[in-house]
Parts: C-alpha cells; sequence; structure tokens
C-alpha cells in the first residue's frame, strides 16, 4: 500500500545534490531562481556556492533574485550583495536570455516555485529560457517541485490569439502539471520558437503524488502570502481583468473582492499602495463593499460563481470588464458567456471537448502519480 504525503518524506529537485553536483563539476552554472529556490532554508545559490560550484550569473524573473519587487515592478541588472553573483534581469529590458549573455554559461537551471495557473509568468519565463538553450545549444536542468494545484485540470485552453506574458501556449487555466512535467510538454510539442528543442534534464522529485496536499514553505510572490490565497488563484484571477479589486493593497491579497459601487456587501476594505508587494493597486485609497474569502472552503475545481456573482450585481455592467480580461481567460469566449447569462454548468459543459484532448496530451508528460 502506498504511504500518505503525511508518511512520506516529500524531496524536491533542488535537495538532490548527489545528482546534481556530479553534472555541475568544472561547469561554468547560471541559475533562473527567485526566493522559492531554498533547500531547506538555505537559497540553492548560497548552497552552491557553498560546495564550490561556479555559479558565474543569476537571471533573476518577475519579483528579482529575492522576490522583493512588486507586481509587474520592473527588475534591473545588478549584483546580489550576499554572494557577489551578477544579476541579470528577465523581467526589465528582455524575457529572455540574449545569446551574449549566455557565452560564459554552460549549463543552466531553473528551480522555480510555480502555482499550476497559466497566467503566472514563471511558465514563460521558463518558456524562453528553454528557447534561448535551444538556439545556444546550453544544457538545462529543471529541478521539480510540487504544484500546490496539482490535483486537477479545468477551464478554457488559451487561443494563439491572445497569447502573451500570461499565456504562451495552448494549455487550461489549471494545467495540473509540475514546472518539470510542463517543461516537458512543451518541449515535445514543439511549442518553442522555430518548434526547436533544448537539451532538458528534470531532476523529479521523490515522494510526490499529483493529489497530495502541499503548503508552500515561502510565498511564491508577493501577493500569494499563504495557501489560501494559492488555492483561490486560479479562480478569482479573473478579477484583474475587471473594476473589482481582489485586494492587492490589502494584508489579505486574492482573499477578498470588492468596488466602491457595491455599498452594502458585508465586507470592507481600502486598497493602498505597499512597498515591495504592489505599486498602484486597482481602486487605490478608495472604500470598496464586497466579501472575504479568507475562511471559504476552497474547492479543487475553476470556481467562476465569484465571477458570475459580481458581474449580476455590479450596477454598470458596460464598465465591468476591462481589455486585459482576454489575455487572462486565453480567449474572447468567456467574456460573451457572461454577458450572455449562461449559467456556470453551461460554460463549463463548453470547455469539456478541449480539455478532454488536453487531458490525453498531459497523461504522456506526467512524471508522478
Amino acid at each position: 500500500m502506498a504511504c500518505n504525503a503525511q508518511t512520506r518524506k516529500l524531496v524536491v529537485g533542488a535537495e538532490q545534490l548527489d545528482i546534481l553536483l556530479p553534472m555541475l563539476a568544472g561547469k561554468r552554472v547560471a541559475l533562473i531562481v527567485n526566493q522559492t529556490s531554498l533547500l531547506n532554508k538555505t537559497h540553492l545559490a548560497d548552497t552552491l556556492k557553498s560546495r564550490g560550484v561556479n555559479v558565474v550569473k543569476v537571471f533573476a524573473p518577475e519579483h528579482g533574485f529575492r522576490g522583493d519587487a512588486a507586481d509587474g515592478e520592473n527588475v534591473n541588472d545588478s549584483v546580489d550583495v550576499r554572494t557577489g553573483i551578477p544579476l541579470v534581469s528577465l523581467y526589465g529590458k528582455n524575457y529572455k536570455p540574449k545569446q551574449e549573455q549566455l557565452t560564459n554559461v554552460d549549463i543552466l537551471i531553473f528551480d522555480i516555485q510555480d502555482v499550476g495557473a497559466r497566467f503566472y509568468t514563471y511558465v514563460s519565463t521558463l518558456t524562453w529560457v528553454m528557447e534561448a538553450c535551444a538556439a545556444s545549444g546550453k544544457n538545462l536542468l529543471v529541478l521539480d517541485r510540487p504544484n500546490p494545484n496539482g490535483s486537477y485540470v479545468d477551464g478554457p485552453l488559451m487561443q494563439p490569439t491572445f497569447k502573451s506574458i500570461i499565456g504562451l501556449h495552448p494549455i487550461p487555466v489549471v494545467h495540473g502539471l509540475s514546472i518539470g512535467e510542463i517543461a516537458g510538454m512543451i518541449n515535445e510539442e514543439g511549442w518553442l520558437e522555430g518548434k526547436k528543442k533544448c537539451n532538458l534534464h528534470v531532476v523529479k522529485m521523490k515522494n510526490w503524488k499529483h493529489s497530495d496536499e502541499y503548503s508552500l514553505p515561502v510565498r511564491p510572490s508577493p501577493n500569494l502570502p499563504n495557501d489560501q490565497a494559492i488555492r483561490l488563484y486560479p479562480s478569482i484571477c479573473f478579477f484583474e481583468g475587471t473594476v473589482i479589486s481582489l485586494g492587492r493593497g490589502t494584508p489579505f491579497p486574492f482573499q477578498v473582492l470588492g468596488n466602491p459601487e457595491l455599498k452594502g456587501m458585508p465586507f470592507e476594505f481600502t486598497p493602498v499602495p505597499i512597498k515591495g508587494f504592489t505599486v498602484h493597486p486597482p481602486q487605490e485609497n478608495k472604500l470598496c463593499y464586497g466579501i472575504d474569502l479568507r475562511t471559504v472552503r476552497v474547492e479543487r475545481k475553476l470556481d467562476l460563481s465569484y465571477l458570475l456573482k459580481f458581474y449580476q450585481l455590479y450596477p454598470d455592467k458596460e464598465k465591468f470588464f476591462l481589455p486585459y480580461f482576454e489575455k487572462l481567460a486565453g480567449t474572447d469566449v468567456l467574456r460573451r458567456q457572461i454577458k450572455d447569462g449562461l449559467t456556470e454548468e453551461e460554460i463549463r459543459d463548453s470547455w469539456k471537448g478541449d480539455l478532454d484532448a488536453f487531458k490525453v496530451k498531459r497523461a504522456k508528460y506526467l512524471l508522478y502519480e
């Protein structure tokens, strides 16, 4: 009988130094990492440096190397004060490592915690790193980590028209893959530029299943502070494309919903700028009325009930949606379905064919039960 998640000791890719260190011996190494790249409580960069690995640079994604940049805030090239390692931004002037930035690199390591939603930008960062490796012939190691939303697959598939940093591939909103599994899918499905493949090696986790509950030891980005926010994220990130605040600029981002026009709703909050978290939150300095989701039970599905409810409650429906909504949804169909008054069940039925086909494709790339 298989052990359950409580009795099995999870070992993430980064913790398997017996595999990692021999592969890095004598190599010039570049890291694509952030504050989640930990072995116990020590950063991967610090661990590798202490073991004599020649880390020549770090490529820093959205939120920066140590995770202290606000959402959407440009990350500048700099030097890490703790290690002296040069930092090259992948969230400023360029999103993809330039070929000249790889001339002194033999191998790249990607070790970033994902949360399993298409619009989370780290899969896009992974894709562009893979493209840079494919173009330069460099090897890429992906150190796998659990997907906290990895137990289900749900939502509309992204259409090519709406390709952006928050969605590059024809996958549903919730893809149910670890970062290592989705790297394999991207590589083998011909989704890299020019349908090239990179020389990819995934260091698998030990003792993880898709059905396992997983509590992240560190917040994956400034505005996903806890397990509740991470579970709600796939369902309520759609509100980024509406006039409804989802709590950026409060102590509980992605755990509340509200707007100044919804007077009479039971919960009140006022978004304000918070350094390192959000520079100009939606509905900044305005008293919002809405609901508190901090203690609700989150089902393992893409829950459209909040979106449908707030659309019905908002008085000026022509102003409810923002142009960004289509990029989040990955399609222009969902907005039309909501405006046409379709029920959640009818909307979900419209995804079924695409989701069934995706699940068949996904099965080829699963590394875990």
